[in-house]
């Protein structure tokens, strides 16, 4: 495989804040990635573009349409601010109605596939009843999903609740759904000490993309770093990783997750770790040299 045959995108959130999506758009295809994948996290700027009306919709669609580049995927993180889990049945509330909105701003732009936060609370204290919850908001999510025909694919989190594939796994075959699908974080994966190329063969049936970061390990007087961990100075093999995904003939798209959208140079970082994440590609063989 060459390098161009990759499907890689970038974060949203590795790119300049205050710009339009024209812009932010223009700014991720000279720097040679393929697709942009939206956040709509906790803040209330982010979580408004669920209320865009249909000429603001409109207006991205075809913004995105006049570009060479695709926004594919959204990264939902809005859901650890109000969970599915939660002991407040209003914040339950208002979890699923963030779905219902998420799945149909997906249907209205062409988005395919929601990466969801695999929490069931994250400022609450989880407990069986939180669990309980969790599951019942994701088969109502997943109902919702399969109507539209949107993909909802779990990320591996920086939480224990969702730590590892195997998980994952466990989780689905309580929720059955072909729209249930998962989306590794290989940060993630490798922070809490999986297999990873084990984790890898163990879900590549449902893995639908990848994120790529680094991360600093969980240790007993660790707690674990998974964000902005320059890439080169984690615990993450991403040759191992690579080179799995070569034998299973992975041919999914893969995601740069960065947060340099507040850098001085954002350009210059995102494209030393793209040239950085090629060359372990080809340490793994999963490009040619």
């Amino acid at each position: 495989m060459k390098r161009e045959d990759i499907k890689l995108g970038i974060y949203e959130k590795a790119l300049p804040e205050n710009i339009d999506w024209a812009t932010r758009l223009s700014m991720a295809e000279k720097l040679g990635f393929t697709h942009v994948e939206i956040s709509v996290d906790e803040t209330d700027e982010r979580l408004a573009r669920l209320e865009w009306t249909v000429a603001e919709r409109k207006e991205f669609c075809q913004t995105v349409l006049d570009s060479p580049l695709t926004v594919p995927t959204m990264c939902l993180s809005g859901h650890r601010r109000y969970p599915l889990g939660s002991h407040d049945p209003e914040v339950r509330r208002q979890a699923l109605e963030i779905m219902e909105k998420a799945i149909l701003f997906c249907v209205d732009t062409g988005v395919r596939t929601i990466q969801l936060a695999g929490y069931d609370v994250y400022y609450e204290q989880g407990d069986e009843d939180t669990r309980r919850w969790y599951l019942e908001g994701m088969q109502k999510s997943l109902e919702m999903a399969a109507r539209e025909q949107v993909m909802l694919a779990m990320e591996i989190m920086d939480h224990p609740f969702m730590s590892s594939i195997v998980k994952f796994m466990n989780v689905r075959k309580l929720l059955p759904s072909p729209w249930f699908t998962v989306y590794p974080d290989i940060g993630n994966l490798s922070a809490w000490g999986n297999d990873v190329p084990g984790e890898l063969e163990l879900g590549f049936p449902h893995i639908v993309a990848l994120h790529l970061k680094e991360t600093v390990g969980v240790t007993d007087t660790h707690q674990g770093t998974f964000k902005e961990v320059p890439f080169g100075t984690g615990c993450v093999d991403f040759p191992a990783a690579f080179a799995v995904l070569k034998k299973l003939n992975y041919q999914g798209p893969f995601l740069l997750e960065m947060w340099t959208e507040k850098a001085e140079d954002p350009g210059k970082e995102i494209t030393e770790a793209r040239e950085w994440i090629f060359q372990r590609m080809i340490e793994g063989g999963l490009i040619d040299g």
